[in-house]
């Protein structure tokens, strides 16, 4: 008679604590990167996501263990992991909670610390429990569950928060009582364009000049702008990349949301190049042994997903954070068959180029009954709001055909 598996459910504080082929094995079948070990571990050894900052690395692996031979240790397999964070603050979540922490204290709830399923300072849908897709996945989410549910119980958290979560995922952590709340971001789908001008074609003729007379900008500021990626990306821009980041952070003070260190930067040339795509803005008739851009911004990709993370310039220069951030690397991604370009949090100006408002959802659970029963019904309302919110946005997008049916991320 065959033996149900054996699961061992255990908390780690690193994610160096597990093999990187093992949780790679889990986390490189995912449509996201920002799951991957080698993005987890230079977040925590650089000391961007720690204790200290306020991110507590607190994840929930899943082994499973086979007998061995007489005498001889049971074998362990990875089969699941969760990455979770233990939060003493909201800060580089983007999903702005700050108003719950007021009733909670109303309440004399405790709201802090709270556990957080996403990858640190990164506002990309994608979230899900990484499984091993021989295993049965509805087994292991309700262990899981269970385990986390034990877990926020034994340390008193006020709850547990899974944040831009896959879309795949959503109903069946629903199904086990967390509630969902709608936000939305900006994010460019591919039409099927073939070429930047097939991109034009999409807007009215008063934006297509406008996108139009914001590419000539560049020429006119005498700047070259050049896409860099995989192993074309010169060693040295990657602490440059750090000093344009901190630059533009500098600029908004306080709000300015500088949370990655230089150490996460340079990581990154050896461990993760093959992912990156660096747009570099460079000053026409500069003649250096190394290039030396005046601008640069940031994006990850993996499969048919682009994502923009990071800019920074030294010098001001018309039009030049559109280009870079968002043509450029729509160009870039046209060639690639690109197919879904998620530019980063923010901005208004997104939808006026391209960026139509998508829905995606975070996931909550509250341990506090009265608090839950109060953020459950506000957030059926919220939910509405938000809907009709996504709506409007979309109906005044500058398109020749604004009703056309958007692809979900």
């Amino acid at each position: 008679m065959t033996q149900p598996p054996r699961y061992s459910l255990t908390w780690i504080q690193q994610v160096a604590q597990v093999p990187q082929d093992q949780w790679d094995a889990l986390a490189q079948p995912l449509i996201s990167p920002f799951f991957e070990w080698d993005w987890l571990h230079s977040l925590e050894s650089s000391g961007s996501a720690t204790g200290q900052a306020g991110w507590q690395p607190c994840h929930l692996v899943v082994w499973r263990e086979t007998p061995g031979s007489p005498g001889d240790s049971p074998q362990r397999q990875l089969v699941a992991a969760a990455p979770l964070y233990l939060k003493s603050h909201s800060y580089g979540e983007f999903v702005f909670d700050h108003q719950w922490a007021d009733l909670a204290h109303r309440l004399g709830v405790d709201y802090y610390p709270k556990l957080v399923g996403m990858s640190p300072f990164t506002p990309a849908v994608g979230y899900r429990f990484l499984m091993d897709p021989q295993e049965d996945e509805g087994t292991l989410t309700h262990l899981m569950v269970m385990e986390i549910d034990r877990f926020c119980d034994r340390n008193r958290l006020s709850g547990c928060h899974f944040l831009y979560v896959d879309p795949d995922w959503r109903s069946r952590l629903e199904a086990l009582g967390f509630i969902p709340w709608m936000h939305h971001n900006s994010v460019w789908h591919n039409r099927g364009f073939q070429t930047f001008d097939d991109y034009l074609q999409m807007f009215n003729a008063n934006q297509r000049r406008n996108i139009k007379r914001e590419r000539q900008a560049i020429t006119k500021a005498n700047l070259t702008l050049q896409t860099f990626s995989g192993d074309d990306i010169p060693p040295h821009f990657l602490p440059l990349m750090y000093r344009f980041y901190s630059h533009h952070c500098d600029k908004f003070g306080w709000w300015g949301s500088k949370y990655l260190t230089k150490a996460f930067f340079e990581a990154l040339y050896d461990r993760l190049r093959h992912r990156l795509l660096l747009v570099a803005a460079l000053k026409d008739g500069e003649q250096t042994p190394e290039p030396q851009p005046v601008a640069m911004a940031f994006c990850i990709h993996k499969g048919d997903r682009l994502y923009g993370r990071y800019w920074g310039s030294f010098e001001e220069f018309n039009a030049l954070h559109f280009n870079a951030c968002y043509y450029s690397p729509i160009e870039w991604a046209i060639t690639q068959g690109i197919q879904i370009f998620d530019p980063g949090a923010g901005g208004a100006h997104k939808k006026r180029r391209g960026f139509p408002a998508t829905a995606h959802h975070s996931l909550h659970r509250f341990y506090h009954p009265r608090f839950s029963q109060i953020l459950q019904s506000y957030l059926q309302q919220v939910n509405d709001l938000e809907a009709q919110e996504i709506e409007a946005i979309n109906n005044e997008l500058p398109f020749t055909a604004p009703s056309i049916e958007l692809p979900s991320q």
